[in-house]
């Protein structure tokens, strides 16, 4: 184990949706400030690669010209039976028993390895991540002291909004983002402007009418975008959702859905 003398500094760095000319300045100094960098490798055993770690490693080499020190950690693996999820109790149970295993690993990693740590973050720390909330976690337990700072980064909100050459919300109205988990509760309380993140599946049975502006994989080369009628465009946004996940292994998606 590493002796640590006074707070061992951790860069949450968020790097945009999946461009590397999305990667901000202040984010490229944060990363040559660094010594190595922690990250998750979600792949499971016995199967494919994660390809995320790749695509970081990718981003790294791209700008900072070296073979940086990636230190990587088995993600803990976290329950997503539906019977197990169905409720927001169950799932917030879940999530707490992920947030503690990631934190014990995290940690592990963070006193074997001395220097600055970086964690690179999809898009924006601030929105639907957990690596802050996971490094406080670390911090509160006291066996290391961590000096934490955040470097923002480009949103997948701010790309689909400028993919699809639109304004998140009407003039002086609100915008309400919530999950895909959470879009008929969010509809149910009067909400008609939405953006919609974290979906497993699309499901927008009802909402025909409405006007959807979706994307998937963001800022990289399988990116997909479909915009119209929600009853004229859900099955090309299926089609363009599988066709994303074939091309390079995973899918994120994100969409804008308005009542008109």
């Amino acid at each position: 184990m590493v002796e640590v003398g006074g707070p061992k500094r951790v860069r949450v760095i968020g790097v945009g949706p999946g461009d590397p000319d999305q990667v901000t300045v202040e984010a490229l100094s944060a990363m040559r400030s660094v010594a190595f960098f922690v990250v998750s490798d979600k792949s499971p055993r016995g199967g494919m690669p994660d390809p995320l770690v790749a695509a970081r490693g990718r981003l790294l080499r791209r700008h900072l010209g070296f073979e940086p020190v990636v230190v990587r950690i088995k993600d803990p693996a976290r329950e997503r039976a539906p019977e197990r999820t169905g409720t927001q109790e169950e799932y917030e149970a879940v999530v707490e028993a992920w947030h503690e295993a990631r934190s014990l690993a995290y940690e592990k990693a963070l006193l074997a390895h001395e220097g600055d740590a970086g964690f690179l973050v999809w898009g924006d720390p601030a929105f639907y991540d957990s690596t802050i909330r996971v490094l406080e976690r670390v911090a509160r337990r006291g066996r290391l002291e961590l000096a934490i700072d955040v470097i923002p980064g480009i949103s997948s909100l701010q790309l689909l909004a400028a993919r699809h050459r639109v304004v998140l919300h009407e003039v002086g109205q609100p915008l309400h983002v919530t999950s895909g988990r959470l879009l008929r509760q969010a509809i149910d309380a009067g909400q008609d402007n939405l953006v919609v993140m974290l979906n497993r599946v699309i499901e927008l049975d009802g909402l025909e009418d409405w006007q959807i502006w979706w994307g998937g994989n963001l800022g990289t080369a399988s990116e997909e975008l479909v915009a119209g009628r929600v009853g004229d465009v859900l099955r090309a946004i299926e089609v363009a959702r599988e066709r994303a996940r074939e091309a390079a292994g995973w899918v994120m998606d994100i969409y804008l859905l308005r009542r008109l």
